[in-house]
């Protein structure tokens, strides 16, 4: 029923999301997380892996374990905004969010230490990740105007 309802609903991941990805071997961080579906909002047991700035799901990790594996899912933490805690939105221990500008998913770690080891594992993995801001590109958002080009305008 989940693979209909995927399929259906266009959720499987795309093979360029995670080419190149050699998610099998030496991942930054693994584990276990319970992951909130993005449409029907029961939980589910999933296998994490983070590596080169993706973060991947599978089954378990028998299906994360050789090159044909194919995720059930792919986040690319470069276009994360956040990662937290969540307890207070979820009323629920070792809860954390990770935010896109699109959507926001929630996660159950085992333990506290867990949840810990993968804010701090993903929020590394965005800074790496994340396009940095040359100097000229800084912009004024309080006065909504590129800052760098006023500031060569009035030299």
């Amino acid at each position: 029923m989940e693979d209909l309802w995927r399929s259906a609903t266009g959720q499987d991941p795309r093979p360029e999301d995670y080419n190149g990805i050699e998610f099998w071997s030496n991942p930054e961080r693994s584990g276990w997380l319970t992951k909130q579906g993005d449409y029907i909002k029961t939980w589910r047991r999933r296998w994490f892996v983070l590596k080169q700035g993706k973060l991947l799901w599978f089954k378990d990790p028998s299906s994360a374990s050789s090159r044909s594996s194919v995720p059930r899912g792919v986040v690319n933490v470069a276009n994360c905004l956040t990662v937290k805690g969540a307890e207070d939105v979820l009323h629920r221990p070792s809860a954390f969010e990770l935010s896109t500008p699109h959507n926001t998913m929630f996660f159950l770690a085992d333990s506290d230490k867990d949840k810990e080891d993968w804010i701090n594992s993903i929020g590394r993995a965005i800074v790496q990740h994340s396009r940095s801001l040359a100097d000229n590109e800084v912009v004024d958002y309080d006065n909504n105007r590129n800052a760098a080009r006023d500031v060569d305008a009035d030299n």
